[in-house]
């Protein structure tokens, strides 16, 4: 038993380790590239974001985790973004991955940096380097919208974009929290991106709460939209 023990420690121990974490991150990369690059893209809204994106120097984009894999992929490679990445063990190999895109990253969560991960977004936004926040991770629960965008976006007056893709013929892993999908190389898929939403620097609680309903509701349905055209199955919050 305790030689079971310590090939699990040792097991646990490699699969943290900086050599393995950079090249899980690197085949991540390579292979979103390579769906990226093989599947047939419609693309829904993109264009009018970048358009935004100009206009107001920096923006808030938001998706959720389980889509998470290909998001980099749409990023033009030119203005600037930093992500929020956890830091635990999940979130090294993430932002191995995002930074290996060329993105930027700020390390924290709800729980851990709080403060200082918080104050990092606001200083990107302030000094017109965008963020992306995916605001049911890093542990859920999955599709429900956290409001931590919102506070963004109203002491920024930047405005939220949200983003989702889908493949068909992609795997979704549904004992997974974020039921998570495989993406598939070689086949039709959709992107697309909806907003801006813009939160009053006037609102109170009770108005955030409603706009939080309100672009949760949006991105759920904008979920089930692409997945409905791409024969994916409905994903259950």
């Amino acid at each position: 038993m305790k030689l079971k023990k310590l090939i699990k420690k040792l097991i646990k121990r490699i699969a943290r380790s900086k050599p393995v974490m950079r090249l899980l991150s690197g085949a991540m990369y390579y292979y979103s590239r390579f769906v990226g690059k093989t599947t047939k893209w419609q693309i829904k809204g993109v264009d009018e974001f970048y358009r935004a994106w100009k206009k107001h120097k920096s923006v808030i984009l938001i998706g959720w985790h389980g889509r998470a894999m290909m998001y980099p992929f749409f990023w033009n490679g030119e203005d600037p973004l930093n992500a929020l990445v956890s830091l635990h063990q999940d979130g090294r190999l993430i932002a191995g991955f995002l930074e290996k895109y060329g993105l930027g990253t700020i390390g924290g969560s709800s729980s851990t940096n709080a403060v200082g991960s918080a104050r990092d977004l606001m200083e990107s936004l302030e000094n017109d380097i965008s963020i992306c926040v995916i605001p049911d991770g890093p542990k859920g629960p999955n599709l429900r919208l956290s409001k931590s965008p919102l506070y963004f976006a109203r002491k920024s007056g930047k405005p939220i974009f949200c983003i989702t893709y889908s493949i068909k013929g992609s795997k979704i892993i549904r004992k997974s929290w974020d039921q998570m999908m495989v993406p598939v190389p070689f086949s039709r898929g959709i992107c697309e991106v909806i907003g801006p939403f813009f939160i009053p620097e006037s609102a109170d609680e009770q108005e955030l709460e409603n706009l939080r309903q309100k672009i949760e509701n949006s991105m759920n349905r904008q979920l089930r939209e692409v997945d409905d055209k791409m024969g994916i199955a409905p994903i259950i919050p």
